[in-house]
């Protein structure tokens, strides 16, 4: 690793994240190893302050920083990969796709989306560039800088695509199966899409059921699919105890099913129980949680 020159109120300036969400991130995350001067304190280097930026961005895009902590993770496995390396291509690839989104030009589209996967690995396509574009579609819905017209037509493509991507990885007949599900009142399946597609490439067969189910219907896909796991994911705190409520009931019916939650909500302070659930932020932690779980 270069030497470090940076301290921790240069990065500050530099990434506009505050030291003390820096620190946090380091701890939790643990994303970065900055060098120590004589003195004790925190340097860091020109390829943190690149993380850090690349960071941000994520969480700026919508993304959890535990979420943007996994694919940091993820792409640092992938041989002779820099964090800083193809990102203003993806952006501009990622901008041209929008715009054939909002001009309702599929042709155009799906054609923007087949250069991605032929430029690009799969996690990066469907993670960095249709997932992220998942998220910012919707936001400027919410902000009323598009019709819901546009939202539906570009969100149809954008999850059509990823769940090929999910659909084409084999399934290994030895493995358990896997339920994946948004908890009570959750509509944000970002980070159910990025873990189920993680749980795909291990082998396992993923049966996804995407935003939040009708009161009891979770009971009668168990019934029927038998799974050994299921995951919630849950990203607001007001969903959280309902969440917990049905993992507990569910837990209970059936005692050998292994439940996990995930998501922003299952960070800080969580409610009495709630441990037993957290499957973790990172692919590492993903793959610890469920390998003890066999």
């Amino acid at each position: 690793m270069s030497e470090g020159k940076y301290n921790i109120k240069a990065v500050s300036t530099l990434t506009g994240i505050q030291p003390g969400t820096l620190r946090a991130w380091e701890r939790r995350y643990h994303i970065l190893e900055p060098v120590r001067n004589e003195a004790g304190h925190r340097l860091y280097t020109d390829k943190h302050i690149c993380k850090l930026k690349w960071l941000s961005e994520k969480v700026q895009q919508g993304f959890t920083i535990s979420q943007a902590a996994a694919l940091l993770d993820q792409h640092e496995t992938e041989p002779g990969y820099t964090v800083s390396e193809d990102v203003n291509n993806q952006k501009a690839l990622s901008e041209q796709l929008l715009q054939a989104l909002l001009r309702f030009d599929e042709v155009k589209a799906q054609e923007l989306i087949n250069k991605a996967f032929a430029l690009y690995t799969i996690d990066s396509v469907t993670v960095n560039i249709l997932g992220s574009l998942l998220v910012h579609i919707g936001k400027l819905w919410e902000d009323g800088e598009i019709t819901t017209a546009h939202e539906h037509f570009a969100t149809s493509i954008l999850r059509s695509r990823i769940g090929m991507v999910m659909h084409s990885f084999p399934h290994n007949g030895v493995l358990p199966k896997v339920v994946a599900v948004c908890g009570p009142g959750e509509w944000h399946e970002l980070g159910l899409l990025i873990f189920t597609l993680f749980v795909r490439r291990l082998g396992y067969e993923v049966v996804y059921l995407g935003a939040s189910l009708k009161e009891g219907d979770i009971f009668t896909v168990t019934e029927t699919v038998k799974p050994k796991f299921l995951f919630f994911s849950c990203t607001l705190r007001e969903n959280l105890v309902p969440t917990l409520a049905l993992a507990n009931e569910l837990s209970k019916t059936y005692s050998e099913m292994e439940i996990g939650i995930g998501g922003s909500a299952m960070s800080g302070l969580l409610p009495d129980g709630a441990e037993r659930y957290i499957v973790g932020n990172t692919q590492a932690e993903w793959n610890r949680w469920m390998s003890s779980r066999l």
